[in-house]
């Protein structure tokens, strides 16, 4: 969209919600202060007004009354259930996704049954854009089975160019994983381009979803995705800490192995035999017993997502972040702030990272004496997340204002020296 299109009166901001068609989700959320302007749901999703309900019926119902009898009254299959509908926000097949465990156990599951799948390769590609935790799990992998993580460095701290991952891929690499949304910068790779890259060289991908899913649109069979991972709780408004989930392609899931043989991927799970044998399909990725307190509160969400429809969504999501980066150029760019995310809509998922010298300082004011909530990134990044399924456009306009009066009034010096545990 174009510069022209956009100014900086309050009124532009209140006529695009006039005209937002999918307004009417915000309602569908507990808004519980609404003078706060919320820019955090890349890390934790508002509540669904309708998941209240629903735990208490699972705590007073299901497990008040029915007690163990609701095993076979729904909680049994629920992670395949659950698994299907989020197939429909992320382009998968019913039986290709599954909730289970949390993102870094479902990464080490899949990354691990990815090298078992191509003896003689011994390489995991990676960049250094990617989230800290997975490159943990590749290091332990590494070192556990001999193999070698190789680690392309961006070239700029917010892109990767295809070329860069070319150079490191070879007939020695087993698997490339990568974030399809960065974490800092909120970089979009081609997930298909890259798919494309990694089957020329005889090798597996592995994504991790948690900054992409519920807010890009993506299509996981049409671009080829052999395996995939993604949290519940940013986007799709599942709550703090709810289970991740776990995407296997279908021809591939006789062929991978899971390398923690628990109950719940047993083939016959209460013939309690004391040999393992896989279940066929993508239950040989279930571990241990679902924890069905926190799985439930995840459907509400993603019930709301799949009745907006992604391709909405993320329409809203492109045309909020070419908003809020006019914004920047027209309020903030003066003040010192730096645009440490992507200019290319097609290369930028649902939040906008801004670099300043005084970054915690600018983040702790606003939450603290502005109500506004981003959050932080070391070493200069304040991370701005838009939730297009109740994000407004006057949250943005008034939270850039607000970042303009910290600066103006020099409110963040209060906070120099102040060191939180979490940002």
């Amino acid at each position: 969209m174009e510069e022209l299109n956009f100014n900086t009166s309050p009124e532009f901001a209140w006529e695009m919600d006039a005209e937002d068609e999918l307004a009417r989700f915000r309602e569908r959320f507990v808004i519980d202060d609404p003078d706060l302007i919320y820019l955090d749901g890349n890390s934790l999703g508002r509540l669904p007004s309708g998941t209240p309900t629903r735990l208490r019926m699972l705590v007073e119902y299901d497990w008040g009354e029915r007690l163990i009898r609701f095993w076979n009254e729904g909680w049994f299959e629920f992670q395949q259930k659950l698994g299907d509908k989020i197939a429909g926000l992320v382009g998968a097949s019913v039986g290709e996704v599954v909730v289970s465990d949390s993102t870094t156990t479902n990464l080490f599951k899949l990354a691990a049954a990815a090298l078992r799948a191509r003896p003689g390769r011994n390489k995991i590609v990676t960049d250094d854009l990617n989230f800290p935790s997975d490159l943990y799990v590749f290091q332990g992998l590494c070192e556990m089975l001999g193999a070698e993580l190789v680690v392309v460095p961006s070239p700029d701290g917010i892109s990767m160019p295809l070329e860069s991952l070319a150079v490191a891929i070879d007939d020695q690499t087993a698997l490339v994983s990568l974030s399809h949304v960065v974490f800092k910068s909120g970089f979009l790779y081609d997930m298909a381009a890259v798919n494309d890259l990694a089957h020329q060289a005889g090798a597996l991908t592995l994504w991790d979803l948690s900054h992409s899913v519920g807010a890009v649109t993506m299509d996981l069979n049409a671009a080829q995705a052999d395996l995939a991972v993604g949290c519940t709780y940013k986007y799709l408004n599942g709550g703090p800490g709810a289970p991740a989930f776990l995407y296997v392609r279908r021809d591939l899931q006789g062929e991978l192995q899971n390398p923690i043989a628990g109950w719940f991927g047993q083939a016959g799970q209460f013939d309690f035999g004391l040999d393992y044998a896989p279940a066929p399909d993508i239950r040989r990725f279930l571990v241990g017993t679902p924890p069905m307190l926190s799985m439930v509160a995840i459907e509400s969400g993603v019930n709301l997502l799949l009745e907006a429809g992604m391709e909405a969504l993320r329409r809203k999501s492109v045309m909020q972040t070419e908003y809020m980066i006019y914004l920047w150029e027209q309020v903030l760019a003066p003040l010192g702030f730096r645009l440490n995310t992507p200019r290319d809509p097609r290369q930028r998922g649902s939040h906008v990272s801004l670099g300043h010298d005084q970054g915690l300082g600018i983040d702790l004011a606003l939450i603290k004496e502005m109500k506004v909530l981003p959050d932080f990134r070391q070493p200069d990044n304040l991370r701005l997340g838009i939730a297009p399924i109740y994000t407004r456009y006057t949250d943005i306009y008034e939270g850039v204002m607000r970042m303009r009066r910290v600066i103006k009034e020099e409110i963040y010096k209060k906070y120099i020296d102040v060191k939180p545990d979490v940002t």
